[in-house]
């Protein structure tokens, strides 16, 4: 297996960019979400990229392909997240509509990766 340079690829950009985005609104929440919902949609976004960049050191596919399933989980992690935050009105319905785009579309794109890294 060739290793992969994570800043090269698609889906870790995207998942720095989503971390950005995730930063900026859940500074926003209640403060007594400082350790909750502010705590976890932040490491959940930070995982999605460093389960991506941590798996690229890895000296076979299916051992990546192990970090990227993680942080697949994470994604998801982090849409169940962003439901609780809009169904407790912590932010707007576009906002939570913007970034569920942004989160279903890193998932396909993991998914995607996974299953071109083959068995």
């Amino acid at each position: 297996m060739r290793r992969h340079n994570f800043k090269k690829l698609q889906i870790w950009t995207e998942s720095m960019n989503l971390i950005d985005d995730t930063y900026n609104f859940t500074s926003k929440l209640p403060d007594y979400e400082k350790f909750g919902l502010r705590s976890q949609l932040n490491r959940c976004s930070v995982s999605i990229a460093s389960n991506i960049a941590e798996g690229t050191s890895k000296k076979t596919n299916k051992h990546f392909k192990t970090f990227l399933e993680t942080s697949l989980g994470s994604a998801f992690e982090y849409e169940t997240q962003l439901i609780v935050c809009f169904r407790q009105k912590f932010i707007s319905e576009a906002l939570y509509k913007e970034l569920e785009i942004k989160i279903n579309i890193i998932q396909k794109k993991i998914s995607n990766f996974i299953d071109s890294l083959g068995n």
